[in-house]
């Protein structure tokens, strides 16, 4: 959680992701919060584990946990916020634009109906992950069927993602109080996409532009980690400049978005998805005293390099979470860093791209070559032999120039 406060994150929102069994695995960050340290505000969605038993695991969690629990006795830094983003297995469509559109099962409906009725009888707030327009469409089809028999009337759900959602399905969402939660992952995907379907189609992948438009609540975040990055400063640099990391120019100036509006939608905009509106996201009088100070004035330097950007101070519930450069003498105690062989433990962290550093030593064969090389495929760079290879005589005095600017395709 420091390595986030130290990018200025004061609060993230859970999808639940894969493993992660509700209450077992919940319990070492429910000890956190009622200890008091936390230092980044979570709320938590519930995402089923169990292909083919999705409904038995909603009807146990509704009968244990409550929407909002959590927020008295923590002060606001753990709360449970409803189900999902899976809902129902059969209803995934997933993300990897290398690969076709998947055609979901036509189970789908009626077990998302199943789901969705018990959890809008039950008032729990919902979330479904919804990559494509074609799947959207069908989630839509059993909302408005549920809705038709028991009223959502300000119920909070909303679609996850959504890059090639139409106007049609965005009115849709609008009409049943709906909101939409976008996320770089085009920052990172842009080149497949681009290859798959062209250029033309990528120009509104999601329409973030017109889902304002429309008057749909709508709030930025990262997917992270699984396919992209939680780093937020990547993600303003996707909304402002239209490109992916590598460069490429996926969306029009209409399309994008200026600075103040992509800040708007990492704070106030997502508090919305919280439903925390009014509480946090703002500086303002009666909400939570959480705010980043940041080295440079985001609004005036050049556009490609907001992605470089950091907190120096951090501020969560009115304490000092992150502390650096002039702020450091604030700054709290280090906490160990756990396993002992991480990288992070050399290097620090989430890397500025222009931070320089000399190589000394075998810290990167200590830290990578000696331990599992966690490469998805070699490179024609490096092989594996990262460590090696960063432990020779070449004459390199950067990591930024050892792995390059974009880094190798070891870790793709």
């Amino acid at each position: 959680m420091r390595e986030l406060n130290r990018l200025g994150i004061t609060s993230a929102i859970d999808a639940g992701g894969g493993f992660q069994n509700y209450p077992d695995d919940y319990q070492i960050i429910d000890t956190l919060a009622r200890e008091g340290k936390l230092t980044v505000r979570i709320a938590y969605n519930l995402f089923t584990q169990n292909s083919g038993r999705e409904l038995d695991d909603f009807k146990a969690w509704t009968q244990t946990v409550k929407p909002g629990q959590g927020d008295a006795e923590t002060k606001g830094m753990y709360r449970h916020n409803g189900a999902g983003e899976m809902l129902v297995f059969s209803a995934a469509d997933f993300e990897d634009f290398k690969e076709p559109r998947p055609d979901l099962p036509d189970a789908l409906e009626d077990q998302l109906y199943g789901v969705v009725k018990h959890l809008a009888e039950n008032r729990w707030p919902f979330r479904i992950h919804g990559t494509y327009d074609e799947s959207i469409s069908r989630f839509l089809d059993v909302f408005e069927r549920v809705n038709a028999e028991v009223p959502f009337d300000g119920l909070h759900w909303f679609i996850d993602h959504a890059e090639t959602i139409t106007q049609r399905n965005i009115d849709r969402i609008q009409a049943l109080g709906g909101g939409i939660a976008v996320q770089h992952r085009m920052a990172y995907q842009g080149e497949a996409f681009v290859a798959r379907y062209g250029s033309k189609a990528a120009e509104e992948t999601p329409p973030i532009r017109r889902m304002l438009d429309t008057g749909v609540p709508v709030g930025m975040g990262s997917d992270a980690t699984r396919v992209a990055s939680y780093n937020p400063w990547v993600g303003i640099y996707w909304l402002v400049t239209g490109k992916t990391l590598s460069g490429l120019r996926l969306y029009p100036p209409n399309s994008r978005l200026d600075r103040e509006s992509a800040v708007r939608l990492f704070t106030e905009g997502s508090s919305w998805f919280s439903t925390e509106t009014g509480k946090k996201g703002a500086l303002k009088v009666g909400q939570y005293a959480d705010f980043t100070v940041l080295p440079r004035d985001m609004m005036e330097i050049p556009e490609d390099e907001l992605k470089d950007l950091y907190s120096v101070l951090t501020v969560v519930g009115g304490q000092i979470v992150h502390a650096s450069e002039d702020f450091k003498p604030l700054a709290p105690a280090p906490l160990p860093i756990s396993p002992d062989w991480s990288p992070v433990r050399q290097f620090g962290g989430y890397q500025h791209r222009k931070a320089t550093r000399p190589v000394t030593g075998n810290a990167i064969l200590d830290a990578i070559s000696q331990h599992l090389c966690a490469c998805g495929k070699a490179c024609q760079i490096h092989g594996h032999a990262h460590g090696g290879s960063y432990a020779s005589d070449v004459p390199v005095s950067s990591l930024r120039d050892f792995w390059g600017v974009l880094g190798c395709a070891c870790w793709a």
